[in-house]
């Protein structure tokens, strides 16, 4: 296999989300489950996207795990690796985008790399190196009060510089919208005054494509599912990898018994659960007595008298002050890890009794969810909404899977209805 395009994600919706950008665009994708084993036999693909769990983790773990994917996936003969973010630089002042995207840089010898998390389609835009949620500026959007990574700086060259070793600048839009040579001439100036990294502004789709010519002829670049979006662009266009824009499919139908978990706190999450009411049966988790009772013994109980009646939904979400207050009793680590094991005790619980059809909301639960599944790979079917495909487990003990990981902003009204619709 030699690969087109090599993707390291830093948490397992985002990588859903960057492979099914990347197989709407025409690329033949694959999403791995952490760097994958020498035995998991893969099909020939252009890209693959190796999935982390590193976002949230502490900055020297993420570092080595993000170091491990970069080796497998430039012996399989990528030449460019997208480190791939959240499109809300959700990171704290320690990290963990800087610190990755140093090392990263340091063992490719790149003298600059292009980092923008935009992604117009999805209302995310970087204009004077600020980041834009639909018309506000990220700090004074909802999505401000993520509970483990909060973002209250809209200034990406500000917050990125507080946490990476290298000088930070900007390639501002004025310069995006002059074309590729301007860029790359703005990256020469930059990387000659000793600065590592370029916040770039991008405000329409056709600054995608242009950023994406720039950052394929580099060696390693650092932004959202828009630049992903880019570079693949690029490569077709170039004709280094031929079309395939019918995508992946998941396969046949899966069958059996259906089940929804929700672990995210975005209000479009909390819209969704409501909706979802309306079709199937829901419950909510109490978040304190995840400390306390046994709860996912009683959301199993309860979700096994009700399987054979149809899909069901199992939520821990919470308000942002509901969440507030239990991270306040049992401090933010341990309440987040405690809400996330017990979801996937839950998923694990649900499988063990016929569930081979899972949808999992919010980054951090995808990714308990995922684990606890020993799941080591995907391949990429149809879109349910934007960012959001449907994915058939490659490698799985279980047998055929399908799943849909669904980072907490995204998706429609209807979400849940709508990817049981596909997943059938």
């Amino acid at each position: 296999m030699t690969l087109a395009l090599g993707c390291i994600a830093d948490d397992y919706t985002g990588a859903s989300d960057l492979a099914n950008t990347l197989t709407r665009a025409g690329l033949r994708t694959v999403q791995t489950i952490g760097v994958p084993s020498d035995d998991l036999a893969l099909p020939e693909v252009d890209a693959v996207v190796v999935s982390l769990k590193s976002r949230s983790i502490e900055a020297g773990l993420a570092v080595t795990r993000s170091r491990a994917a970069e080796k497998w996936l430039r012996s399989r003969g990528a030449s460019h690796v997208l480190f791939k973010i959240c499109s809300t630089f959700d990171s704290t002042d320690a990290g963990n985008i800087g610190p990755v995207m140093d090392a990263l840089r340091d063992d490719c010898s790149e003298a600059i790399v292009l980092v923008t998390p935009a992604f117009p389609e999805t209302g995310r835009t970087v204009y004077q190196g600020n980041l834009f949620v639909g018309a506000v500026p990220l700090n004074e959007s909802p999505l401000k009060d993520h509970p483990l990574n909060p973002m209250h700086d809209s200034n990406l060259a500000r917050v990125l510089a507080r946490q990476s070793s290298t000088n930070v600048g900007l390639v501002d839009l004025a310069t995006v919208t002059r074309g590729a040579e301007a860029v790359r001439a703005r990256l020469s100036d930059l990387a000659a005054k000793g600065i590592g990294a370029a916040i770039i502004d991008a405000v329409f789709d056709r600054d995608l494509e242009t950023i994406g010519l720039v950052a394929g002829s580099h060696r390693l670049s650092v932004g959202a599912s828009g630049i992903g979006l880019g570079l693949a662009r690029a490569l077709v266009s170039s004709g280094k990898v031929t079309s395939n824009a019918s995508g992946a499919d998941a396969g046949a139908p899966v069958g059996g018994p259906a089940a929804c978990l929700a672990g995210s706190c975005s209000q479009a999450t909390l819209q969704q659960m409501a909706n979802a009411e309306r079709a199937m049966p829901v419950l909510h988790l109490d978040p304190t007595r995840i400390f306390t009772d046994n709860e996912a013994q009683r959301a199993l109980a309860w979700a096994r008298q009700r399987l054979s009646d149809g899909p069901l939904l199992i939520a821990s979400s919470a308000t942002p002050e509901a969440v507030a207050a239990v991270q306040s009793r049992y401090g933010r680590d341990a309440a987040g890890h405690a809400i996330e094991q017990t979801m996937a005790d839950i998923a694990e619980g649900l499988v063990q009794s016929g569930v081979h059809r899972l949808v999992v909301a919010g980054g951090e639960t995808s990714g308990a969810v995922v684990d606890r599944l020993k799941i080591p790979g995907f391949l990429v079917g149809a879109e349910i909404a934007a960012g959001v495909p449907v994915l058939r487990a490659v490698g799985a003990k279980e047998g055929a899977m399908l799943l849909a990981l669904k980072s907490g902003n995204f998706g429609g009204p209807e979400f849940f209805t709508d990817a049981l619709g596909l997943m059938r």
